[in-house]
């Protein structure tokens, strides 16, 4: 599909993305490097981040991996630190890295409803607050005139009920809630603009194949009133238009 985007929109930016190595993550890596912005890639997979960087350097992107883990302080600090030393700058954060699996409520032990809490929230909130002095008014370079722009990925199962996620559920409210708050804060005292994307189901995502059963994917594709279900340049396209919109576009959350 053609980009509705002038292919130079985010030339000079520098973006940031934490699973950004596959899955939306990845779509998203790879069409804001298309439209002109430099991309670092953080996850825990070596082979799958020098993969992806790989193929985005094939495109003509200029693309770095950078190991991590959201879930540690230090790692988020490393990571961001490495991105600017090499970039020079940072204007763009997406906080893409998630966990999920299916399991029933009774059968779900403290510890799995933890892991994915800290991936999906407390992941996203330490690489926000690791981000911020780069991401502040001026901050991210001398041409600055506004601050830079968060990328929260959320979820829309937890806007209702879905069967045996009540651990991703509980995770992504939380990251719509710091995405607001953080919206409100830093958007007044900082002018970094953040912004929430809440994606139904994707086709052709780990979660679209692993956590939805087969005849609910029938079910799905025969009450979709276009006879098809979102892709993931659809959730790219998306988070495009609200890094490309600086001097526009207020915070909000996004539901796709």
């Amino acid at each position: 599909m053609e980009s509705p985007f002038k292919a130079d929109i985010l030339k000079g930016k520098v973006a940031l993305l934490t699973g950004g190595a596959s899955g939306i993550g990845y779509e998203i890596s790879l069409q804001l490097g298309k439209h002109g912005a430099c991309i670092a890639v953080m996850g825990r997979r070596k082979h799958v981040i020098d993969s992806a960087v790989e193929t985005l350097q094939s495109q003509g992107i200029h693309a770095i991996g950078l190991e991590g883990d959201v879930r540690k302080r230090d790692d988020a600090a490393r990571v961001l630190e490495s991105t600017v030393k090499h970039f020079g700058r940072l204007d763009i954060l997406v906080n893409a890295a998630a966990g999920n699996f299916l399991v029933p409520s009774e059968d779900l032990s403290p510890n799995g409803f933890r892991t994915v809490i800290d991936i999906d929230a407390v992941g996203t909130f330490t690489m926000c607050h690791e981000a911020l002095k780069y991401l502040k008014k001026g901050a991210s370079g001398k041409d600055s005139s506004v601050g830079g722009t968060i990328i929260n990925i959320s979820a829309t199962l937890h806007y209702t009920a879905t069967w045996y996620q009540i651990h991703v559920s509980a995770a992504k409210a939380a990251v719509d809630s710091l995405t607001r708050s953080l919206a409100l804060e830093w958007g007044t005292d900082y002018d970094i603009r953040v912004n929430g994307i809440a994606p139904g189901p994707i086709e052709d995502t780990a979660g679209f194949s692993k956590l939805l059963p087969q005849e609910i994917l029938s079910k799905l594709k025969e009450q979709t009133l276009v006879s098809k279900v979102g892709q993931k340049w659809d959730i790219a396209m998306a988070a495009l238009y609200l890094v490309s919109n600086a001097g526009y576009h207020s915070n909000s959350l996004l539901e796709v």
